[in-house]
């Protein structure tokens, strides 16, 4: 009787690739027209271009631990099916998000007997590997680390931020570009000339203003323009001559609203929101409606963005327009009265009285100082006189003695020592109101 390490071993010899199952028909156009082969990939030339080092990894068959990182539909899955055709090494797919450490465990078990049995190298490939939590990301470091496999994981979250470090010190981040107009034109082509796994066979007549509207529409996803396309063949009926005409009009209704690309807790989230900020610090309106607009339309929550607009009107325009705080905050109360789709106009107000203003951080600077001061040096006392003296017994502790009250002197001010280590935190500048603040202090301290 064979021992199941012997029929692990047989089967192993048997084939290293994953065999796929049922009529090509069967799936959606998107999974049959994976490129096979590097020569049928199309885009990122940047880490897939002659001599690049992922291609040069992938063409001498040597793949050391990997993560593929980007926006759904750029091709990170395929290039993983590319690597598991033309490699020697068995390839194994896991997908986190139905997966757990158990599966993960019996992989790296299978592929220990196959590398000390058959001499035989492992390729474990774990598609959204961001959706594993940090112990299952545990279980993978010491079998990575010893080369009993090879890790590939796909993720569509900024591995530096979901991924242990453990796991990315041992590892080369590749990023996937959203694909370009040329790019996607190029796949949709593709698919509708191959007869074998595409279209080809259909008759499909295709404007380009149709073409061009998916891949405008698809937003850099390749998946997303091919499933569009399929939908707009398989739904039209052919004409006299038996084509199936593909139109604008044809296209806009096979896919009804463009999908940005936007995750709401991943780079999407935290970089629209930088460039809004940034665009409204940099006094360009332009750019920070377009960046409002694009978080707005991918369903971002309107408070965080009001937060946002808040804290730019207080860090980065400050006493140049003290008006700019006052409007941030309107603009926050009336997008939590009025809400979506309306509170886009307050916050579009706010953004661009923000953006418009003149700009002062001189407020952010001071308090980074002097919260830094507190931190690291030795906490000043408060002057004896500065000191509560409103309850009875204060006078005896000599609380508020020598106080001088400001109201009682000419211009509302009196010299007067409040602090005992005296050090200089806000710097008013030349821009809008804080021009005359600066005026106003200078005026006072040369009386």
């Amino acid at each position: 009787m064979s021992s199941k390490s012997d029929l692990f071993i047989d089967k192993c010899q048997q084939g290293t690739k994953p065999v796929s199952a049922g009529n090509i028909q069967d799936t959606p156009l998107a999974n049959r027209m994976r490129p096979r082969n590097l020569e049928e990939f199309t885009g990122q030339q940047h880490i897939l271009g002659k001599d690049k080092l992922l291609r040069r990894l992938i063409d001498s068959d040597r793949t050391s631990s990997i993560m593929l990182y980007g926006s759904p539909g750029t091709g990170k899955s395929a290039l993983g099916f590319i690597i598991s055709n033309i490699t020697h090494a068995y390839f194994e797919t896991i997908y986190a998000t139905s997966s757990g450490v158990a599966d993960v465990k019996k992989a790296i078990q299978q592929a220990k007997i196959r590398k000390n049995t058959l001499g035989q190298k492992t390729i474990l490939f774990i598609d959204e590997i961001h959706r594993f939590n940090k112990a299952q990301q545990d279980v993978l470091i010491n079998d990575v680390e010893s080369g009993n496999i090879v890790l590939i994981g796909a993720t569509t979250h900024n591995p530096f931020f979901y991924i242990i470090p453990a796991l990315i010190s041992r590892s080369h981040v590749f990023e996937f570009k959203p694909h370009t107009k040329e790019d996607l034109l190029v796949i949709l082509k593709n698919a509708l000339s191959d007869e074998e796994r595409g279209l080809g066979k259909i008759g499909v007549a295709a404007d380009e203003a149709a073409l061009e509207h998916l891949c405008q529409a698809s937003d850099g996803d390749a998946r997303r323009a091919l499933n569009a396309l399929e939908v707009a063949v398989l739904t039209t009926p052919p004409d006299k001559a038996g084509k199936v005409r593909i139109t604008k009009e044809v296209a806009q209704e096979s896919i009804q609203k463009k999908i940005v690309r936007y995750d709401h807790d991943g780079d999407d989230h935290y970089d629209v929101i930088s460039a809004f900020i940034k665009s409204m610090r940099g006094t360009d309106p332009d750019a920070a409606l377009y960046w409002l607009a694009k978080m707005l339309y991918a369903g971002e929550d309107p408070r965080f963005i009001a937060r946002r607009i808040i804290i730019c009107a207080a860090e980065d325009v400050g006493n140049a327009d003290p008006q700019a705080l006052v409007v941030a905050v309107a603009a926050f109360n009336a997008a939590e009265l009025v809400g979506m789709p309306e509170a886009r106009i307050p916050l579009a107000q706010a953004a661009v009285y923000v953006a418009c203003a003149p700009k002062s951080n001189a407020a952010y600077l001071g308090i980074e100082k002097a919260t830094k001061d507190v931190d690291k040096n030795t906490a000043q006392e408060v002057p004896q006189h500065l000191k509560d003296a409103s309850y009875q017994g204060a006078q005896t502790l000599g609380r508020g003695s020598d106080y001088k009250y400001a109201h009682e002197y000419t211009q509302h001010y009196v010299k007067q020592k409040y602090m005992d280590n005296f050090n200089k935190y806000y710097f008013p500048t030349e821009m809008g109101f804080e021009k005359k603040i600066k005026e106003w202090l200078l005026q006072l301290k040369k009386k």
